[in-house]
Formats: C-alpha cells, structure tokens, sequence
C-alpha cells in the first residue's frame, strides 16, 4: 500500500504535533492538582486558565463562561439537562430538531420521560433548519432551543444566528452544538445571539477526552452531576489539565490559519464533489451545496452499501466512513439522511468524506482516481450476484 489518504477528520482529527508539545509536561513535571494551594497545583490551575482565555478568545465569550468537560456528549447534556432543571418553573416546553447529535436527542428523550415536552422540527431536503418553523413553535413555555451550527454526517450549517435571534425574541434561550463547526466557519456568541455552545477538541486537532460548554453570563443553569466546586460549580471532577491544555493550544493554533485552511478546504471540497459526479453515474450530493461546511462531503451511491465502500477503500488505504463515528456500528439507517427524504437503501449508500487542514490536493486526486474503479467493481459484482 504506497499511497494513503485520511478523510474521515469528522470523526476525529489527527493531534497536531505543536498541541501534543504543548500538552507533554502536563503528563509528568507538571502533576499538581488544580485545586491545590501549594505551588505545584498554582502551576497546573494558571495553565488551566491560559487555556480558558484562549478557547473564550475564539468565539467571544468571556474566561469565565467557559465550562471544559470530557467532550461534545457531556457539553450537551449539561447544555440541555442544566438548563431544563433550572428552568422548569418558567416552562417544560425544548424546541430541536430531528437532525440533531444523538447526545442532544437523546437527553430530550430522556427529559420527555419526566415530563417536558420536546418539539422536534423537521428539516427541508438540503437539511435545512426553517427559522419561520422555530417562531411557530415558539410557546410561552419554550424555555429552550437547541439547534447544531452544522450537520456532522451532511454538513449542512444551519442558520444559528436568525434562530438565536427568535429564540430570544420569545423569551428563551439558545444552545448550539457547535462541535463541527468550530474552526471551519466563524463563531461569535454575541453576534450569534449564543446562550450555550458545545465544543470537542478531538475535532480540531487536539486531544480526545476534553471539550467545553460556553454558558453565557447570568444564564439560568444547574449541574447535572454533584461533587467538589471545579469549573465554576457547573462540572465538578478534578479537571483533566492535560487535555485542557492541549483544547487550548489546539484552538490557539487553530484560529491562526483559520481562514486559510476554510478557503483550502473550500477549494479540495469542491473539487471533489465535483470530481466523483462527474465520474460516477447514480451519485447524489446529501445536504446543501451552497450552505455546507467547508470540509465535508456526503454522497449516495445508486444500488451499493455504503459499508461495502467504506471496507473497499481502507484496503486501498483511504479512510472514509458511512457517517458519525459514535453510530457507525449501528445497522439501522441514519437518521440525518432520512430526515431529507431518502428511503432505507438510500439511507444506507451514503459515504460520507470530510477534510482537515493537513489534507492535500494529491491525496483528493488519489481518492478521485480509486473511488470510481471501486464503485464499479461492487457494482459489477452486485451486478453478478443478482443478474
């Protein structure tokens, strides 16, 4: 296998060196505990607050509204969770959509059970979030809406401003699961009429096991788990300084060629997209094409399964995947590619390819050269078996 490819970033990005650098004495000199006094936990306490400062800097916030967690899941539900609890008296009413995270679906279901009502809203065939659909389901009771920047399997990005906007206009509050867009498209809390924002390092090239929860100032929220008084009381556990550290270098880094890498990507993007329909028959782009995150792919292929792709590329040493990461072991269909209108075969054809900063235009060319002699094999042999 001489030439590899990785273009599966969605799930999970390759730690840049510089972050891995950076993080180093955090896993041996430096051992304090943050919550200690002496100086060994002063020095592992100001590095977690360097950290803060650069994570906040990158969209707006304040230190102090930056919450780090284990990751996106558990920004999530805090996000969601919190704000429920805390709010209940003032109403039971949560608006999202059916194209959501399962970490954010799954804790409205949950919330469902003890007796909130969830609204959830359907999305047009480009995966589209209506803001005139968010006002109408709008009630007195709205006490949250929950809507992703951007789609991790189709890539649509969602139109978070005008729906913060309306969220705010009825008197509720806006969380944004922002874990795929951070890096790939601009952030701004106060421009975005952001309450509650999620966040995963692992996405943008730092660690796994770290993210972080914007909560905005005087935001109504309580803790979902109990303990010691860490990350303002919100997330107590004694904090995983390592990774925080490596969360903080790798936004650093990341925000200084930020827009570069978007315009580079934009351009490798395009460029296959419009590389495999043009050599593939029965190909269907999945999300929108024009509102769509830089990196991302997402394509359907007529009478194959998607897995059977997926298989066939790795062993001509491209990884790409079927969608997100934390369901691709599932069997039934994805419930993104659903919500467009696509059947179950449909449903289960899809491929999806996303982009980082250290892809290259070769390494596009090479999948643009493999990925049509490989859909025409399974296709043969489907053709084969069932002719």
């Amino acid at each position: 296998m001489d030439r590899t490819a990785y273009l599966d970033n969605s799930a999970t990005t390759p730690m840049d060196p510089r972050v891995l650098r950076e993080m180093e004495p955090f896993f041996g000199s430096v051992y304090g505990n943050p919550s200690s006094i002496h100086s060994a936990g002063r020095r592992a306490a100001e590095a977690v607050e360097a950290a803060r400062k650069k994570v906040a800097k990158a969209m707006n916030a304040r230190p102090s509204e930056v919450i780090f967690t284990s990751g996106g899941t558990e920004s999530d539900n805090i996000a969601i969770q919190g704000v429920a609890s805390a709010n209940r008296s003032h109403g039971d009413h949560i608006i999202t959509s059916c194209i959501e995270h399962h970490a954010v679906l799954h804790i409205c279901h949950h919330l469902e059970e003890t007796g909130f009502k969830i609204t959830y809203l359907p999305v047009d065939k480009e995966g589209l979030v209506s803001p005139d659909a968010v006002r109408k389901a709008m009630t007195p009771d709205t006490i949250l809406v929950s809507i992703m920047a951007a789609n991790s399997e189709i890539g649509t990005v969602q139109p978070i401003r005008e729906i913060g906007a309306i969220a705010h206009s009825g008197g509720a509050l806006f969380h944004t699961d922002a874990v795929q867009a951070m890096l790939k498209m601009p952030i701004d809390v106060d421009r975005d009429n952001i309450d509650l924002l999620s966040l995963s390092a692992h996405k943008m090239h730092g660690p796994k096991g770290v993210g972080a929860l914007f909560v905005k100032k005087s935001t109504k929220i309580s803790p979902i788990t109990y303990g010691g008084g860490q990350e303002f009381g919100l997330r107590p556990s004694t904090e995983n300084v390592a990774g925080i550290v490596g969360m903080g270098a790798a936004v650093e880094i990341g925000m200084l060629s930020m827009d570069q890498d978007i315009e580079r990507m934009t351009v490798l993007r395009d460029r296959t997209i419009e590389g495999v329909i043009s050599s593939v028959p029965g190909v269907h782009l999945s999300g929108s094409r024009d509102h769509r995150l830089c990196n991302n792919v997402h394509l359907r292929f007529d009478g194959l399964d998607g897995k059977d792709l997926v298989i066939m590329l790795d062993r001509k040493g491209i990884a790409v995947s079927t969608g997100t990461a934390c369901s691709s072991r599932s069997v039934a269909p994805s419930h993104v590619v659903a919500a467009l209108g696509v059947d179950a075969q449909g449903c289960r054809s899809s491929l999806r390819i996303t982009l980082g900063r250290n892809n290259s235009q070769d390494e596009v060319d090479h999948l643009l050269e493999v990925l049509p002699q490989v859909v025409a094999e399974l296709r043969s042999a489907e053709a084969t078996l069932y002719g």
